[in-house]
């Protein structure tokens, strides 16, 4: 045998690489974090630098809380942002958004802070999929495009000419719109507008052009299943990569006030006709959890909810128009459209709020929260109030949202329930910002990634 090929095969002196010794004990140890006996965990102890490293481990006693917090604080926490579906209602996720993007700049003294840089994962369905696709976008592979102060100012000022139907008294929902001798559907201005937001150099943005994992929901009438648009798909393939504004036109699509939408992945080996992302998910909080929970490619140390910290955003319950017996029980089907898909989005919503705050609750975590309107007290809100436009409704969903904001926080509880909670969801929000900032300052000072982005391939002649 040769000296070169013993050389090879002799172990390692430590000595030579001390920082790959401690990266190949925590593999070792089933990636640090798998082992179900704390006892036998070991936890590398902070190098000074005025010393040499030791390699001595760190072994965690039972009831050792510092010990613990000490493993939980290497695993790192995911962060996950999830907003529902609403249409004009978004204004108020919009609100909300904006004053987290201004805590956390404060937070972190970066006055150019963005939601991006501090979340991991973000789902959004309807408005909530555009807010989501405005925030992650980007046109230099580097920075977001937009400010979360211009989600809602977006929906406020692109109102008219999105929900065309709810601006024009002589029109029913379902039917078009003359223009200059032709005929022009609801779906025309919506289109317009997300071919404006989501365009670069001439070309149309693709899911791959986002600098985290989004997840952007709609329902395919062709497979009767719902469809989930996910940038780690894209990455994989052109055939689950489609462009940004078909995305946002496909999750917005509402039925009555939008038509289908036919749509083509990159390659054309996808097709979907897509309609509304709330009618499959309204609330994508779990499938925004799902995704972190299965994806050990990007997210390897998660092992349950304890490892998530989740914000999301809900489009509120305002007093609208309520119903009375006499009224509704001659209804026909065609009377029944419209509030069943609103009893529908709100309900599914409500139940997926429910279910996670029991999942997190029997981990005993704080690190979920829920932001939404409890109601105003500001009256009662046009009957049309997802797709009405026009000034006034705006104006009041505004004041709305700064109402909700200093509302005392509404919690899920454990075989509770709802409550209110001590604090507002300006505290809330405040809250988890720190959060937010801690978990990504702590990430500098690992030893191990705490998430690992997949990134797009360089396509080869």
């Amino acid at each position: 045998m040769s000296s070169n090929t013993s050389s090879e095969m002799q172990e390692p002196s430590i000595d030579t690489d001390k920082l790959s010794y401690e990266i190949f004990s925590i593999l070792e140890s089933k990636f640090l974090f798998g082992y179900d006996d704390h006892q036998k965990l070991w936890i590398p102890k902070p190098i000074s630098p005025a010393s040499e490293p030791k390699l001595e481990p760190l072994v965690a006693q039972p009831g050792d809380e510092n010990s613990l917090s000490a493993i939980k604080n290497q695993r790192g926490k995911i962060c996950i942002l999830t907003i529902d579906s609403g249409g004009m209602r978004g204004i108020l996720c919009g609100k909300a958004l904006a004053y987290l993007e201004h805590a956390l700049k404060s937070k972190s003294g970066n006055p150019n802070a963005r939601i991006a840089d501090f979340f991991d994962v973000a789902a959004g369905s309807g408005v909530g999929g555009i807010f989501t696709a405005m925030l992650f976008a980007t046109r230099d592979n580097n920075r977001p495009i937009f400010t979360a102060e211009e989600t809602w100012r977006f929906l406020a000022d692109n109102g008219k000419r999105i929900y065309r139907s709810g601006s024009s008294k002589n029109s029913g929902i379902l039917k078009k719109i003359l223009k200059n001798g032709k005929t022009v559907s609801n779906s025309t201005g919506l289109e317009k507008a997300m071919k404006e937001v989501f365009a670069a150099d001439g070309r149309s943005l693709t899911l791959k052009d986002t600098l985290k994992p989004v997840l952007i929901p709609c329902y395919d009438l062709s497979s009767r299943a719902p469809f989930l648009f996910s940038r780690a798909d894209a990455l994989e393939t052109d055939s689950f990569d489609f462009p940004l504004w078909e995305v946002c036109r496909a999750t917005s699509a509402e039925p009555g006030l939008f038509e289908p939408f036919l749509m083509r992945s990159i390659d054309g080996q996808t097709r979907c006709v897509a309609v509304d992302g709330g009618l499959a998910m309204s609330n994508p909080t779990t499938a925004a959890i799902t995704h972190v929970l299965h994806n050990k490619q990007e997210f390897p140390f998660v092992i349950g909810v304890e490892d998530l910290l989740v914000l999301s955003l809900g489009t509120g319950q305002l007093l609208e128009v309520s119903y009375e017996y006499q009224q509704v029980k001659n209804w026909r089907v065609k009377d029944w459209a419209k509030p069943m898909a609103r009893i529908s989005g709100d309900g599914s919503a409500d139940s997926v709020d429910q279910a996670v705050a029991m999942a997190f609750g029997q981990c005993r975590s704080t690190n979920y929260v829920r932001i939404q309107a409890n109601g105003s007290s500001l009256g009662r809100c046009s009957p049309n109030l997802d797709s009405d436009p026009s000034t006034s409704n705006v104006q009041m969903l505004i004041e709305i949202a700064e109402e909700m904001l200093k509302q005392k926080n509404v919690e899920s509880v454990l075989f509770g329930g709802k409550r209110i909670g001590e604090q507002s969801n300006f505290e809330k929000l405040d809250w988890f910002a720190g959060e937010l900032v801690q978990e990504h300052q702590r990430r500098s000072c690992r030893i191990a990634p705490t998430v690992a982005f997949k990134q797009a391939t360089p396509k080869t002649n």
